[in-house]
């Protein structure tokens, strides 16, 4: 499968989902899909990135946009943290890494001084006809979800 990039439609992809369904890109179409991908549920700043997200939920709404997480951790641990952390939005079980590498996301990275293969904390926003429209890579959590929801309104004409 080749990599996409800004400015191509994103092919479309299915994948096991919180509350016990298939996630389906070709079934949102329509809608703006936000997919954040992070690297492990229960972590600091996964959770607070899912807040983020939790919070401006509304205004995700109201610009016919959907939220959508992705990690490699199974649908079983999804679903704790997914109620742990009251997110209204569905998160996505990549376990065999293909969304991963679609995006380009898995990176090596260096933790507690060791190389170990982890998702680099990602978002990609797909517009209404199923584009890749902006992606944001190397994601800071502070104020991201604030930076999602500016391109959102910039893409709306306001």
């Amino acid at each position: 499968m080749t990599l996409i990039s800004v400015g191509f439609a994103v092919p479309d992809f299915e994948l096991p989902s919180t509350g016990n369904k298939t996630f389906r890109l070709i079934d949102f179409r329509g809608s703006c899909v936000v997919l954040y991908f992070y690297p492990k549920d229960n972590t600091p700043g996964c959770t607070q990135e899912g807040l983020a997200f939790r919070d401006n939920i509304d205004k995700f709404t109201a610009l016919n946009t959907v939220i959508v997480g992705v990690s490699r951790d199974s649908v079983r641990v999804h679903e704790g943290f997914k109620a742990k952390q009251s997110f209204p939005f569905e998160l996505l079980s990549d376990n065999e890494e293909t969304l991963c590498h679609l995006f380009d996301v898995i990176k090596n990275k260096s933790m507690y001084g060791k190389q170990v293969r982890g998702i680099e904390r990602s978002t990609f926003l797909i517009n209404a006809e199923g584009e890749l429209i902006r992606e944001w890579r190397k994601v800071k959590v502070k104020g991201h979800s604030d930076e999602v929801l500016n391109a959102l309104h910039e893409l709306a004409g306001g």
